[in-house]
């Protein structure tokens, strides 16, 4: 029995102003993958996951056009409320930005303004384990997030983004602030959080992607005639496995072997 699409994305198309930004992406993302957003700087990686929980509504300007379907939902239909959306859909940013609050009221902060009725504490118990994080903080929750080393912030954030149970969880480029040692419990994370959530990545990092993605979708750039506008497009969207050993298309191919990028 095929499984039901966690996002089902047709045809869409993001500007900001009168500037493209992507055009006619079409894709299906399965529940509980990992999905890697890979492709050169400027092709619209950032913009591609951020329309997954309506982050680019707070930009001013911005017109997205085309279905995004959250299992089976048209986010950008009327009358839905991103706020919920990003309820559903938490985001992990490239550079941890913990609340300048204590461990603890930095996961319980999001559950609090949401109304959440049980335990606190076992909430806060609950998502640092998932996070990989209890065991090095459970005895300094009231400890300021800031004190914290940069992988456990960023740990720390995922923890936040558990705690209001979201089904999907977005992270773009999680890593790319991190040393060595950070990325690996990072990605060992991943592999333990898509048991129970669906999650897309952006990263430049080739060798990760490969590493963590259950599939990868390639973006790339064209340019207008005159070299004035440029957007980003989908190029190739397959399991990590035939996007790094057996490209469809020769550009993905260029970027994944190192010709350009």
């Amino acid at each position: 029995m095929t499984q039901q699409p966690a996002f089902r994305v047709r045809d869409l198309q993001v500007s900001y102003g009168l500037q493209p930004a992507l055009k006619d992406v079409t894709m299906d993302i399965e529940p509980r993958k990992i999905i890697a957003i890979i492709g050169p700087s400027g092709c619209g990686k950032s913009t591609l996951i951020r329309c997954f929980n309506r982050m680019n509504d707070l930009i001013p300007g911005t017109k997205v056009t085309g279905e995004v379907l959250y299992h089976g939902q048209d986010i950008y239909a009327d009358g839905v409320d991103p706020v919920t959306v990003r309820r559903n859909v938490g985001m992990v940013f490239q550079r941890p930005n913990p609340f300048p609050k204590s461990i603890k009221e930095n996961v319980a902060y999001g559950a609090r303004i949401n109304g959440y009725r049980g335990s606190i504490d076992e909430l806060v118990e609950r998502s640092l384990r998932s996070a990989a994080l209890w065991d090095e903080v459970k005895d300094d929750l009231n400890k300021s997030a800031l004190s914290l080393s940069g992988g456990q912030q960023q740990r720390l954030c995922i923890a936040r983004a558990i705690a209001v149970e979201p089904d999907t969880i977005l992270m773009d480029e999680p890593a790319s602030a991190l040393d060595p040692v950070a990325t690996s419990k990072i990605e060992d994370l991943m592999q333990e959080l898509k048991e129970k959530y669906t999650i897309i990545i952006v990263t430049h990092n080739m060798q990760q992607a490969a590493r963590v993605s259950d599939k990868a979708a390639f973006l790339y750039t064209e340019v207008s005639d005159t070299g004035r506008a440029r957007w980003g497009i989908l190029v190739e969207y397959d399991d990590t496995d035939r996007i790094f050993t057996n490209p469809r298309d020769k550009r993905t191919e260029d970027y994944i072997s190192g010709r350009f990028g």
